[in-house]
Formats: C-alpha cells, sequence, structure tokens
C-alpha cells in the first residue's frame, strides 16, 4: 500500500525519513501541537508552499527549464477565487467558477507560452516568461474594476470555512473547533494529495522522459521523443498545479492581491526553496519549504533574544539585531548551500548511499 501510495520512490535515507514523518506528524497536528493565530498561519504558508515549489521543481529539477513566471500562475489561482467569491458571493458554486476558471487560463496561457517559447534556448525563454510574468502583474495593478488594483481584493468564503462557525461550543484540546480549523484540514488534504500526484506524475514513464531530456536533450530527440511536447506537457502540468497552490493561499487569506501572489520576491524565495531542499526530488520541496518558512516567520524572534542575550556587548547586540534578519537569512542561505550544494534531501540520499556501501 504505501509502495502504491509513493509510487515506489521511496527516501533511501533514514534520517530523511524521519525528517518527513516528523513534518507530516508537525503539519497533521500543528493546530494542536503549535497552538497560537501566528503558528496556524506558517503552517498554512507552508502547506501552499510545498505545492508551489513542488510544481516548479516538476518544471526546473525534473525537466531543466528555467521559467520566471511561475508565480503569474499561481497568481491567477489565487485571483479566480478572489474574483468569483466577490462577484458571486461566498459559496462552494463561487468557488468551484473560480477555480475552474483560472486552471483554464492558465491551461492556455501554459499552452501558449510553451508553443511559442520552449523552442528558444535556456536564458532566452528565462527572459521570455520573465517579460510575459512582468506584464501579467502590471495588467493585474491596472485592471482595478476586477483585480482591485494594488489595494487587492478582500473576499469572504462560505460560513463553514469562516473563523465564526463553530462546530462546537467547548475548545477540544484548547483549540477552537471552528471553520478556520476546518479550512486548515482542507489545505492539508489538498496539499499532500497535490504531492502525490506529482511525485505519481515524476515516476511514471512520463516523467522519466523528462528527467532523459533534462540530461541530454538532444539524445532524446534522436531516439524519438519529441521534446516539444514533453516540455510544453511539462509546462502545462507546472502551471496547474501552481494555480491551485494560488487558490488554496486565497482560500486561507480571504485576500489576495499583487504583492500577495504575483510577487518577484515570492518567485525568489521559490528557488531558494527548491536549492535547499534539493532540484529534482519532490520531498525536498516538503523539507525546503518547511526549513525556509520557520526561518522567515520566527528568525527575526530569534535574533531578539540573541540581542537582548548579548546586551553586555554592544557590537553583538547590534549584530543580532532583528532589523538584520535578511542578512542572517541569506547567510543561512550561503551556508545550506556550501554545505549541501545538492540540496538537504540530495546531501542525506548520497550520506546514506555513501554507507551502505561501506
Amino acid at each position: 500500500m504505501l509502495q502504491r501510495l509513493l509510487s515506489n520512490d521511496f527516501p533511501r535515507s533514514r534520517v530523511l525519513a524521519v525528517l518527513l514523518v516528523l513534518l507530516l506528524v508537525a503539519l497533521a497536528g500543528a493546530p494542536f501541537i503549535f497552538p497560537g493565530v501566528k503558528a496556524l498561519n506558517v503552517a498554512a504558508k507552508v502547506l501552499v508552499f510545498i505545492v508551489l515549489v513542488a510544481s516548479f521543481d516538476l518544471l526546473l529539477g525534473y525537466t531543466g527549464i528555467v521559467s520566471f513566471a511561475h508565480t503569474m500562475f499561481f497568481g491567477i489561482g489565487a485571483y479566480g477565487i478572489a474574483v468569483a467569491t466577490t462577484r458571486l458571493g461566498p459559496t462552494w458554486e463561487a468557488l468551484a467558477v473560480g477555480l475552474l476558471s483560472s486552471l483554464a487560463l492558465s491551461f492556455v496561457l501554459a499552452l501558449l507560452v510553451g508553443l511559442f517559447s520552449l523552442r528558444v534556448r535556456a536564458i532566452f525563454f528565462a527572459m521570455i516568461t520573465l517579460a510575459v510574468a512582468s506584464a501579467f502583474l502590471t495588467l493585474a495593478s491596472q485592471l482595478s474594476d476586477i483585480t482591485g488594483g494594488e489595494d487587492g481584493l478582500s473576499f469572504k468564503v462560505p460560513e463553514i470555512l469562516s473563523p465564526s462557525h463553530e462546530f462546537a461550543a467547548e475548545p477540544f484540546l484548547g483549540v477552537s473547533l471552528d471553520g478556520r480549523l476546518l479550512c486548515y484540514y482542507v489545505l492539508f488534504a489538498s496539499a499532500l494529495g497535490l504531492l502525490l500526484a506529482m511525485l505519481r506524475i515524476v515516476n511514471s514513464p512520463f516523467g522519466r522522459v523528462l528527467q532523459a531530456i533534462r540530461e541530454n536533450e538532444f539524445r532524446a530527440e534522436a531516439i524519438g521523443y519529441r521534446v516539444v511536447v514533453y516540455r510544453t506537457t511539462s509546462a502545462i502540468l507546472s502551471a496547474l498545479f501552481a494555480c491551485l497552490a494560488g487558490a488554496m493561499l486565497a482560500l486561507w487569506l480571504r485576500y489576495n492581491g499583487p504583492d500577495t501572489s504575483l510577487s518577484f520576491e515570492i518567485m525568489m524565495d521559490v528557488l531558494l526553496i527548491v536549492v535547499i531542499g534539493g532540484m529534482g526530488t519532490i520531498y525536498g520541496a516538503a523539507i525546503g519549504a518547511a526549513l525556509f518558512m520557520v526561518a522567515q516567520s520566527y528568525l527575526q524572534d530569534l535574533l531578539r533574544l540573541g540581542s537582548e542575550a548579548a546586551s553586555s556587548l554592544p557590537w553583538l547586540s547590534a549584530l543580532l539585531s532583528p532589523d538584520r534578519w535578511l542578512l542572517w537569512l541569506g547567510v543561512l542561505f550561503v551556508l545550506s548551500v556550501y554545505y549541501f550544494p545538492t540540496g538537504v534531501v540530495g546531501r542525506l540520499r548520497a550520506s546514506s548511499a555513501a554507507g551502505a556501501q561501506s
């Protein structure tokens, strides 16, 4: 059963397997293990970014395509939910219309970008996708009648998913059993299902061909595979999964704007997480997203504690100032790349293989 569930792609490292189980348990029990609004928001963002990063890894790590338009599809998914619920009201029908419309738009745009751009080489394709993403960001900011412009859109979700809807009068283990909790578990189930679906894709014959194209595009073409078709299909699948991640984010925040889902900073975060977790490993998306989101959310708090503890040493206290959290985040990233050049997952698997041989 487990073999089929994981598509015969096991962690191949005891340490990695333990980390993945701990992460699964932590996310499944986050509302009860880590009480508090901030902790729950961080856990929800981890779930969203696991799907977003895994979808990008499908494109970069497994197919070898560098695209800067990935957040465009992420934003389309978020705007689909926001616009539909704003216009049609907080109903399940509105959510369905928004999700299906955003998936259809993502499919069309990914197909067009793929057909017109995937025939060009690496850096040129990356520049084309960057231009398309920038144009879409500008469009979303200017179409204020539809998207809310720079202010974005705040909207309501079905009552059963809102914090005001309570399933029980008394808290359970100190946690209110309300719509917010249900919404979190909708995200958890969605993230788990989508991650397993991507794991199945990369371990299918289709996924093997993508990896062959990544390793040697000309050889794959020579033995009969239509590289453009496979790369375009990979781009479409990646876009659809990113769109679903955007819908998850909008459902949780009940708000969406250009900076929330379309900013270039999100694209940079995704690139960093892919490198930290390990390219070409769906598991790397889960590990990398968890590490990055936790560091991004709690590094300032840790630095504040360190700065207060080092108050007797003014230079050290200033160096550990919470205002310098981006500096320390950059240092952590450089160290992770230095000590884990193939990402956390790649390093753990290599260590496990080396230990088995010895």
